[in-house]
């Protein structure tokens, strides 16, 4: 009940027309920059973070809720009617959704990955303001040692997992890492990485990392792969769900938020796994059935009311890492978490505590922002459509002027430029070389926290190594660690290559 009390004042804080205004607005521009090709909900609010600057604490927190939203329903718009997923996550959505489009469906495709995204969403703050505040009580009592554990294990679970290549995602942990050591040491006072530049004393913000990776990356690697042919747009009506939609879209939206939510609850960042296993799923449970197994690869509406509430309810759990443990799992809590640190606070265990209102009115903002997205947003497809016939050379010479403003803006230093072009070479050669963006991203956030924590276990030990393994806890993870770069390596050896066959085939 007491969870309850506080959500209905966190209702109360937000429920001023201020506040709602903002966040109207957030969803508005989120969907804007969402539904663009190319562009996924992390771009979106790296590209939108600037624009914040000049609010408090609260007012932008409400904004970013209703840009992370709308930043997720833009990406399912540009999935369906393109088949040009925003972020990988949407790659489920994009495969029935898009042959859904091409039968005359667009709109029963897009309402029902709206709708799907409002139900999972919800569900998934509603849990997030359940669990959070028990896991924030046992994390208080967390040591050091134990802490710098979970960052390593978060670090590697996200590193392991994307992309291709294992060297490849250490690679771009390391090229973050790096990044997160320029500046001043904080213990000795001595400049790290600076080259005798007074300008990158205090490090880099990562608000120009963000903005340059993601946006002026995207923009210039999409440049350098320009097609001239123009952009082929599935046109679409009304959105609207007819009894029969409702009822074969009911069952996959409950089940792909309760894939969706403990895959993003958990420190290890990504909705990729829950959208595929929820797409598995309904595949089988079809063919199980009898019913609309054939229509799977031709449009089956399933294949898209699942995964895409798979992917909006582990996108509602990431906040529990975040909030609790101040751990960004995934590329957009990072963003968010660069927005909070921007203002002096820091999310983690005391955050409940130090900062009751402003976590229990960001809750009710994203319960708020998600209601604005369906009520504002599913009349407005059909104008959001058109927005995907902007010419792609004048669409990023927009994104690259705005990112430029507003790397600009946060402290309206020319030198920012410079690094923003910097940045954005690199977001271009990670990309040429299919080095994936977040274990980056994450290296520049938690890359300082990490050696703040590792050095206060060491001076608890008068800097013995042994403690980092004082407590229990710490010793569980390590083997977990160990457990997730060894194990794929040993059942790899264990797989026949008729094994590898069936894989692929499957």
């Amino acid at each position: 009940m007491d969870t309850l009390d506080l959500l209905a004042g966190g209702f109360a804080d937000a429920f001023t027309p201020q506040l709602l205004l903002y966040a109207a607005i957030g969803v508005l521009l989120g969907t804007f920059v969402g539904v663009l090709p190319g562009i996924g909900p992390a771009m979106a609010v790296a590209l939108l973070l600037p624009i914040t600057y000049g609010l408090d604490v609260t007012e932008s927190m409400v904004i970013f809720a209703g840009i992370y939203y709308g930043g997720m329903y833009g990406g399912s718009t540009t999935s369906i009617l393109l088949n040009t997923p925003g972020e990988s996550a949407s790659v489920m959505t994009a495969i029935e959704g898009n042959q859904m489009a091409k039968r005359g469906r667009a709109a029963q495709a897009l309402a029902t990955a709206a709708i799907g995204s409002f139900i999972a969403g919800t569900i998934g703050t509603l849990l997030v303001a359940f669990f959070t505040p028990a896991l924030a009580d046992q994390a208080v009592k967390v040591g050091a040692p134990s802490f710098f554990a979970i960052m390593l294990l978060s670090l590697v679970l996200v590193t392991s997992v994307l992309g291709e290549s294992k060297i490849r995602g250490f690679a771009g942990l390391f090229i973050g890492l790096t990044i997160g050591l320029i500046g001043m040491d904080d213990s000795t006072a001595q400049a790290r990485l600076t080259f005798g530049t007074l300008e990158l004393a205090d490090g880099i913000g990562i608000v120009i990392v963000a903005v340059g990776v993601f946006a002026m990356g995207e923009a210039l690697w999409t440049a350098a792969h320009l097609r001239r042919r123009p952009v082929d747009v599935i046109p679409t009506g009304r959105p609207f769900l007819g009894r029969e939609d409702w009822r074969r879209s009911a069952g996959p939206w409950l089940r792909g938020t309760a894939l969706g939510f403990p895959f993003g609850a958990v420190p290890a960042g990504g909705a990729e796994t829950p959208t595929f296993l929820s797409y598995i799923t309904e595949r089988k449970l079809a063919a199980r059935k009898g019913g609309n197994a054939d229509e799977f690869g031709d449009g089956a509406i399933e294949g898209v009311a699942g995964p895409e509430a798979a992917n909006n309810a582990s996108a509602a759990g990431m906040f529990v890492p975040l909030l609790a443990l101040g751990l960004p799992v995934t590329a957009t809590a990072s963003i968010l978490l660069a927005a909070l640190t921007s203002y002096g606070i820091v999310p983690g265990p005391t955050l409940m505590d130090d900062q009751p209102d402003l976590v229990w009115t960001l809750l009710a903002s994203l319960l708020i922002g998600n209601t604005l997205l369906l009520v504002i947003n599913l009349p407005m497809a059909p104008l959001w459509a058109r927005l995907l016939r902007i010419p792609r050379p004048q669409l990023y010479a927009g994104i690259l002027f705005f990112a430029s403003l507003g790397a600009y803006s946060v402290a309206n230093d020319p030198f920012d430029l410079a690094l923003l072009l910097v940045f954005g070479g690199i977001g271009f050669a990670i990309r040429r070389f299919g080095i994936p963006v977040l274990p980056l991203i994450l290296g520049v956030i938690l890359g300082p926290l990490m050696e703040v924590k590792l050095r206060e276990a060491l001076d608890l030990s008068s800097g013995e190594l042994s403690g980092l393994f004082s407590e229990g806890l710490a010793i569980v993870i390590y083997v977990l660690i160990v457990i997730a770069l060894v194990g794929p390596i040993v059942l790899g050896r264990f797989r026949t290559p008729q094994d590898a066959k069936e894989e692929v085939s499957a």
